[in-house]
């Protein structure tokens, strides 16, 4: 098996429930408010750590309550830990999550997640292989994640992309990309030119596969097209859910599989798991419930 390395956020995500969005100057009521150790990074850490893979993550948080939370979350589910770095007069990342009928709305203080080096990363790398998995997000600094990949192609390594929150700069980084896995908006975002919209193919990268939440998803591989739909479930809360399909997908990237629609299918129905749940990082299901889903 091969070692997945994850340079990401960790958030706190604080959650509540809403049945009406305010307006400007109105204050609404909320319930069921609820807090737990989230981040794109994290979340894809966990994600892939529960079905069985192999994990390392570098990530930074605050002194406080939140980051000792985090930090015990990713140890808890099998992260190693090594590399997550306490930093003093910063406070962890901040998610404010607002559910509304069942889709998220979300504001990011990043904090601590800003403070890695590109020394951070040179340690972090050091011992990393060829084949291994270099993961990230764009939650953390853009050109720190651009220097993670290109000491991850040198070391010959697989380099997975998760282009979330969208930041257009990470196009110049395309050369030292393998696979992008953006939802819908952020791949119109990316292909948008000028007045137009490219084709995936025109980023460069071999492999693009664009999540659909309900309607699954898409992916374009050099000149190979695969899509499924995503199982029906009953949807209690989206977020984390694009997170555990690219865990999922990277940790049968792990295993020496390929793309393709078993190693794609397999993330969906990941992802198709977790969105029946509450949370993000404890949404993400264990390698026996994704088996047991599928029969």
């Amino acid at each position: 098996m091969r070692t997945i390395y994850v340079l990401g956020s960790l958030n706190m995500d604080l959650v509540i429930e809403t049945n009406n969005i305010p307006v400007k100057g109105e204050t609404v009521a909320g319930h069921n408010f609820s807090k737990c150790p989230g981040g794109k990074g994290l979340n894809q850490a966990i994600a892939a750590a529960k079905l069985g893979a192999k994990v390392k993550m570098l990530g930074a948080i605050g002194y406080d309550s939140f980051g000792e939370k985090m930090f015990n979350a990713l140890k808890e589910n099998g992260v190693d830990v090594s590399y997550i770095k306490s930093i003093k007069g910063v406070s962890s990342g901040i998610a404010m999550i607002v559910l509304y009928k069942k889709d998220n709305r979300i504001i990011l203080d990043l904090g601590a997640n800003l403070k890695l080096t590109k020394s951070d990363v040179d340690a972090f790398l050091k011992n990393a292989q060829k084949g291994d998995i270099f993961l990230s997000q764009l939650e953390n600094d853009l050109d720190l994640i651009g220097y993670g990949l290109e000491v991850a192609k040198r070391k010959k390594m697989r380099t997975v992309i998760n282009p979330a929150p969208c930041k257009i700069g990470i196009k110049k980084y395309a050369k030292f990309i393998d696979v992008l896995t953006p939802n819908s908006g952020e791949l119109h975002a990316l292909l948008k030119y000028g007045k137009y919209q490219q084709k995936p193919d025109k980023l460069g990268i071999s492999t693009i596969i664009e999540t659909k939440g309900k309607d699954g998803y898409c992916c374009y591989k050099n000149k190979e097209v695969i899509s499924a739909k995503a199982p029906r479930v009953n949807v209690v809360d989206t977020t984390g859910a694009g997170d555990t399909f690219t865990g999922a997908l990277c940790y049968q990237l792990s295993l020496g599989k390929e793309i393709n629609k078993t190693s794609l299918n397999f993330a969906s129905l990941a992802a198709s798991i977790s969105v029946t749940r509450k949370g993000s990082s404890v949404s993400s299901p264990t390698f026996k419930e994704v088996e047991n889903f599928s029969k």
